[in-house]
C-alpha cells in the first residue's frame, strides 16, 4: 500500500507518501476528479503551519475524540480522500469505539463506492480488526440535503448522535448539524464553512490528527469533555499560527 520510491528521511516524506496513496486510490477508481485539487489546497493551508500539529489542534484532537468516547451512538465517516489516505487510521479508531464506519461520498457513483468499499475491507481484512463497514446499502437519508450525496444509511450516519467527518462539504456538515448532533471537522482550513460550523473542528493534516486521537486511547484518563472548550478561539489559532508562518523569514 505505502510502497513508494522515497527515502523515509527525505524532508518530505510524509506529504510524498499521502501524495501516492492519492495516486493508488484514483488507478482503483476511489477518487472524484476534484480530489486532488482538494489535496492540493489542503497542503498549502499546511504549509503556513510548518506541517507540524499546533497546541491548538491537539486539544482539538483529544476534545473530539472525548465526544466521540462519550457518545451513545458514534459513527466514522469515509469520503474517497478520507479512504485513500487514512483508511488504516480510521478503521483502528472505530475499532477502539465500537463503532461503525460509513462511506459517504460527495459525487456518488455505483463505480465508486464499489471501489471504496472493496479498498476497505481489505485494509479491514488486513488489520484483522472486526469494524462493521457500511454504505454498500443506503437506506436512509440526510435530512436538507438533494440527490445521491444525501443517501445513508439508518443505522450509522441517520441515527449516530456524535459524528466524525473528516475533509468534509460545508452543505452536508451544516445538514448534520441541523439534525442535532455533535459534529467532528478535520480540516486544515479554519476559514471553510466545515470548520466553521462543526462542533469541534481539528485544524491539522488528516493522517496527524488520527494518530493524536489514536495514541490517546491508551490512556482515557485524557477522554474527558472540557466543559470550556472554545471552539472559535481553536479556529482563531489555528488562522493566527498560519498569520504568523507567513511572517517568518
Amino acid at each position: 500500500m505505502d510502497d513508494i520510491a522515497a527515502d523515509p528521511s527525505h524532508p518530505r516524506y510524509a506529504s510524498l507518501l499521502m501524495r501516492h496513496r492519492l495516486e493508488v486510490a484514483a488507478e482503483r477508481g476511489m477518487l472524484a476528479g476534484s480530489a486532488m485539487i482538494a489535496h492540493g489546497r489542503g497542503e498549502a493551508f499546511d504549509y503556513l503551519l510548518g506541517e507540524r500539529t499546533t497546541e491548538s489542534a491537539r486539544q482539538a484532537s483529544l476534545q473530539a475524540l472525548a465526544h466521540l468516547h462519550h457518545a451513545t451512538r458514534p459513527v466514522l465517516s469515509v469520503n474517497g480522500n478520507v479512504a485513500a489516505l487514512a483508511s488504516d487510521a480510521m478503521l483502528r479508531l472505530a475499532a477502539f469505539l465500537s463503532c461503525p464506519l460509513e462511506v459517504n461520498i460527495f459525487y456518488r457513483t455505483p463505480e465508486r463506492m464499489k471501489a471504496i468499499l472493496s479498498f476497505l475491507d481489505e485494509r479491514k481484512n488486513a488489520l484483522g480488526l472486526d469494524v462493521e463497514v457500511l454504505g454498500h446499502a443506503p437506506d436512509a437519508t440526510i435530512p436538507g440535503l438533494k440527490g445521491p450525496r444525501a443517501a445513508c444509511h439508518k443505522d450509522g450516519i441517520l441515527t449516530s448522535d456524535a459524528i466524525l467527518v473528516p475533509l468534509e462539504d460545508g452543505d452536508r456538515c451544516e445538514a448534520l448539524v441541523n439534525m442535532g448532533k455533535t459534529v467532528i471537522v478535520i480540516d486544515l482550513n479554519p476559514l471553510s464553512r466545515s470548520a466553521r460550523l462543526a462542533t469541534v473542528t481539528i485544524v491539522d493534516e488528516l493522517s496527524r490528527a488520527l494518530e493524536i486521537m489514536l495514541d490517546a486511547t491508551e490512556d482515557l484518563t485524557k477522554l474527558a469533555i472540557d466543559a470550556d472548550y472554545d471552539h472559535r478561539d481553536v479556529l482563531d489559532a489555528g488562522l493566527q499560527e498560519m498569520l504568523n508562518g507567513l511572517k517568518k523569514d
